[in-house]
This record gives C-alpha cells, sequence and structure tokens, in this order.
C-alpha cells in the first residue's frame, strides 16, 4: 500500500480502507510517524484509533416507550388467536408476518420523519395485504394459498426496506440491518430461551407446573417482541454488532463451503434424484435459500470490515458451488415442468431463475475481487439492485398465482 504517494488523494486512500481495513490500518500505523503534523494524516489517524464508548445507550425516553408500546403490541397480536378464540391453524400462516412487519415500518418510517405521502403508500399495502390473505378461500390443500402465505412475509419485508431507506439508508445498508438483526436476535432468543428453561425448572421444584402457561403467554410475547427490541437496540448501538457478526461471516463462510462441496458429492453416490424426488428436490431448494442468504451475509460483513485474500476466494468458491447447486435445481424444475405446469413449479421456476442470474453477477464480482483488485462492494450493489426485482416477483405469486390458478 503506498499510503505516503497517496496521502493527497481521499478517494484512493477510501478505496484501500474499504478494501481492507485491517491491513490497511497496520501499514498506515507504520508510516505514521512520517506523516505526522500533516492534517490528513492526523484526521485518518484519529479515524483509524478511534474507540467508540462501549456503554448501552438507551435512547430518549420518548422512543424507549414507544418500542415498548411496539413490542407489547407486537405480542397482543400474536395472542389474538386465544384472546378471541380464532383458530390458530387459520391465522398464524396467514398472518405471522403482520405481528412485526407493520410495527418495524411504522418505526422506521416515524424515526426517518417520512412524509405522508411514504406513510400513505406503506399503509396502503399493509391494510390491502391483510384484507387479501384473511379472504383467500379456506382451503389448506390449496396450493396457491400455501404459496401465498409463505411470499406475503417476503413481501411484507420489501415493505420495511421501502421504510427503512431515506437519504441516509440505502439498500445496502438494509442488508447490513438486517443481517445485525439476525445475529442479535438469535443471540437474545438463546438468553431468552435459557432463563425460559431454568424459570420453569425452578418453579417444578416447588411444585408448580407453569411450562403451559408459561410459553403461552411470557414465551409468546416476549418471542414476538424481541424483533423489536434487537432492532432498537441495533439502531442505538452499532457497536454491539460490529465485531460479532464479521467474525460470524469469516467463520460460517469457510464452513459452509466444506459443507456444501461435501453434499454435492453424497449426492452423486446416493440413490437421492431430484429430478423425480419431489421432497429431496424441495429440501434441495431450502438449502440454496439458506447457502444464498450466507453469502449475502458474509459478503455485506466482509465488505465493511475488510475482507483478506483468503476470504474473498472461500465467497468465490462458495458462489460457484453454489451456482452449481442452483443449475441442478433449476434443470431438475424444467424437468418436472414436462408433467404440466403447477402453481409450486412455477414458483419455484421463478424464484431459481432470479437466484441464478443473481448468483452470475455476484460470481463475476467476486472473480474480480479476488483476480482482479476489484471491490466487495459491487457485490453488494448487485444485490441492492435486484431486491425490487424480488419484492415484484414476490407480489405475482402472493396476490396473482391464486387468480391465475383459480385457488387451486
Amino acid at each position: 500500500m503506498n499510503i505516503s504517494e497517496h496521502l493527497q488523494d481521499p478517494a484512493y486512500l477510501e478505496r484501500l480502507y474499504r478494501e481492507n481495513k485491517g491491513q490497511f490500518k497496520k501499514h498506515f500505523d507504520e508510516v505514521y510517524p512520517e506523516l505526522k503534523g500533516q492534517p490528513i494524516a492526523d484526521a485518518w489517524a484519529v479515524r483509524l484509533h478511534y474507540t467508540p464508548s462501549e456503554k448501552i445507550s438507551w435512547g430518549s425516553k420518548r422512543e424507549l416507550i414507544l418500542v415498548i408500546i411496539g413490542g407489547l403490541l407486537a405480542g397482543f397480536i400474536a395472542k389474538l388467536p386465544q384472546l378471541f378464540y380464532i383458530k390458530e391453524e387459520f391465522f398464524y400462516p396467514r398472518n405471522f408476518g403482520f405481528i412485526v412487519f407493520p410495527i418495524l415500518t411504522a418505526y422506521f418510517l416515524w424515526k426517518h420523519n417520512a412524509d405522508v405521502r411514504r406513510w400513505a403508500i406503506a399503509l396502503a399495502a399493509m391494510i390491502v395485504s391483510i384484507l387479501y390473505i384473511n379472504f383467500l378461500p379456506n382451503n389448506n390443500k390449496s396450493d396457491t394459498l400455501i404459496l401465498a402465505c409463505i411470499h406475503l412475509p417476503l413481501f411484507l419485508w420489501a415493505i420495511l426496506g421501502y421504510g427503512f431507506e431515506n437519504k441516509k439508508n440505502n439498500r445496502v445498508a438494509y442488508l447490513r440491518f438486517n443481517g445485525d438483526l439476525i445475529v442479535m436476535s438469535t443471540i437474545i432468543m438463546i438468553a431468552g430461551g435459557l432463563m425460559s428453561a431454568i424459570t420453569i425448572v425452578l418453579f417444578n421444584l416447588i411444585g408448580f407446573d407453569i411450562a403451559e402457561l408459561y410459553m403461552e403467554n411470557i414465551g409468546l410475547v416476549g418471542a414476538s417482541a424481541v424483533p423489536i427490541a434487537t432492532t432498537y437496540l441495533v439502531q442505538k448501538n452499532p457497536q454491539l454488532v460490529d465485531k460479532v457478526s464479521p467474525v460470524i461471516a469469516r467463520l460460517f463462510s469457510p464452513i459452509v463451503l466444506v459443507m456444501l462441496s461435501i453434499y454435492l458429492i453424497a449426492v452423486l453416490v446416493s440413490n437421492k434424484d431430484p429430478y423425480n424426488d419431489r421432497e429431496f428436490l424441495l429440501m434441495f431448494n431450502i438449502l440454496l435459500i439458506g447457502v444464498l442468504a450466507i453469502i449475502f451475509f458474509s459478503v455485506s460483513e466482509m465488505s465493511r470490515s475488510g475482507a483478506s485474500v483468503f476470504g474473498r476466494i472461500v465467497l468465490f468458491s462458495l458462489s460457484m458451488v453454489t451456482i452449481i447447486v442452483n443449475s441442478v435445481a433449476l434443470s431438475a424444475i424444467i424437468f418436472r415442468l414436462q408433467g404440466g405446469i403447477t402453481p409450486n413449479r412455477l414458483a419455484v421456476l421463478g424464484g431459481n431463475v432470479l437466484f441464478l442470474i443473481v448468483l452470475i453477477l455476484i460470481g463475476l464480482k467476486l472473480y474480480k475481487a479476488v483476480f482482479k483488485d476489484g471491490d466487495l462492494l459491487e457485490v453488494d450493489a448487485v444485490v441492492s439492485k435486484f431486491l425490487p426485482v424480488f419484492a415484484v416477483w414476490t407480489m405475482v405469486v402472493t396476490f396473482l398465482f391464486p387468480l391465475l390458478f383459480k385457488f387451486n
């Protein structure tokens, strides 16, 4: 790194810093004694060695109260079947997404001082979604109903992204927020689960069986409120995940790469056939979605904290292996279409085509990052540009498929 020679080129230094923050800091510390006293060098020294406060920030009292109300409201929505004698098998598949997403969307719209137009669009989308999904014919064997229930939370996630975006936050920031939210929510859920287990056991020791009562009330309400509380903590205390998320990204990427490679070999030597085994093809696609999520999360975190050459090679290799998995799944779906077009086959086909396009573009950007000194931020840009396309596809599956296939 020629930091000394390019000190007067802020764009060049910023690019070096974002490509590998750890290596940049190491080289800067080596040359800083020679550059000390120059305003730009001193500014970088402060930036690189600035240590944010480790104290937890709880924000303003007003915002904290709103978050508490939001958490209680999420718990109330989750308990509607018990409170108003609604069949759980009807309520939860259709309304699972409405427990959290509307509240989080309203929180970000309020936080960003959104104008009336943005509020109206988000509110209208939520109301139409609630009415639509709950008035679909109640046929549990309907493929289009099941598809609509699966894809509706993804559409609500897109609406949340609409509420999240403003002048400071873009789609890349939204992807990173989701990764941070998943990491922190998982940690909080594990801690809450341990506390719940200890509480139930302690009461059992003195002769009180509170397991069912506890889980139906405190457990359900607490689990519903976790995403609301976690969002608030992450927004107010980014330092909570700044160290955890990159470690998870660096740890899981090579593990998933090895696991997926071994799995593909195992598939070849096993008797499982994705071309004729419907359940196996379904699990194959679930695996694909999970690996895609890990790739997105890892790329997002490594582009933020800086990725080593090894890290980039792992991500590139993982994208190549995932393209193979996607290609196998896609060919199996096309093969099964010979038996006729069904809602399930068409929905999976559309999703896999989109996944394959994104994976190929990601693979090309990662190839440049590994072999041509490209920027990982370009990978983030690819994913963020495709978010509206995925949102449109979820709308098609959720709102048009039941009509096109006559609710079958």
